[in-house]
């Protein structure tokens, strides 16, 4: 018996498959997260240049836009000359208004009223305030600083209360010193506003200078009267057109 010949069909191992198709589903998906990217890159590069292109140009930017915030601009150099030139007006109205009352009251010759770069200024001579080497406020000059309290209070700037001596040296048991007299005098006035006059203690500030700045000589008399003084300024707000 003639044996057959055997044939044997050769199959192909496919098991490589697997494998070959799980990479290339991390592909597939490298690329998805790839392009996620680069898309979420490519709006945000968009946003910034437009955001640059707006701040050169003028405009404000996306973070500007996205706030509810109101952005304060620095007043003009025009608003500005404005308003200097209002306060001025206010100021010199207040000084007619002060000398008038200064005049009615007999204390010309011991109470003058300036107007310069600083503000309004009103110089008080100590007699008119103060017994000597005291710094109780005498009765008699009460009434006209309320009335001056009273039309410094028609501005809201800021005010400054500044005392002085002249070089005669003071020790006593109240004031061991020309300095601790200014103060004291000075700080007394401010208060008699505050508390008499009803004035906001918020806008006030103190300085004693002693003898150290002089107006007059202090050789003779008439110059140390001069120079025992009280002043009260009323403070610009708005610096004084050149």
């Amino acid at each position: 018996m003639s044996k057959k010949k055997q044939h044997h069909e050769e199959h192909v191992d496919e098991s490589w498959l697997l494998p070959y198709s799980d990479l290339l589903t991390l592909l597939l998906a490298l690329f998805i997260v790839m392009f996620a990217i680069s898309q979420v890159d490519k709006v945000k590069l968009q946003q910034l240049s437009e955001s640059f292109k707006e701040i050169f140009a003028g405009g404000a930017s996306f973070l500007e836009k996205e706030s509810d915030q109101v952005v304060e601009l620095e007043p003009s150099s025009s608003e500005n000359d404005s308003a200097s030139a209002l306060e001025q007006d206010k100021m010199a109205d207040i000084k007619k208004q002060l000398e008038k009352e200064i005049y009615e009251s007999g204390y010309y010759n011991n109470v003058k009223v300036n107007l310069d770069k600083e503000g309004l200024q009103i110089v008080i001579q100590d007699v008119m305030l103060f017994a000597s080497g005291d710094a109780e406020i005498l009765d008699a000059f009460s009434p006209l600083l309320l009335q001056i309290g009273k039309m410094l209070n028609d501005m809201d700037n800021d005010i400054k209360v500044v005392g002085h001596t002249d070089d005669r040296p003071i020790h006593t048991e109240k004031f061991r010193s020309n300095w601790e007299l200014s103060a004291i005098r000075a700080i007394n006035v401010m208060n008699f506003l505050v508390d008499q006059g009803g004035m906001n203690p918020e806008r006030f500030s103190v300085q004693g200078y002693g003898q150290y700045s002089p107006i007059s000589d202090n050789t003779i008399e008439e110059g140390r009267a001069e120079n025992r003084r009280v002043e009260i300024f009323l403070l610009r707000k708005y610096p004084v057109a050149e």
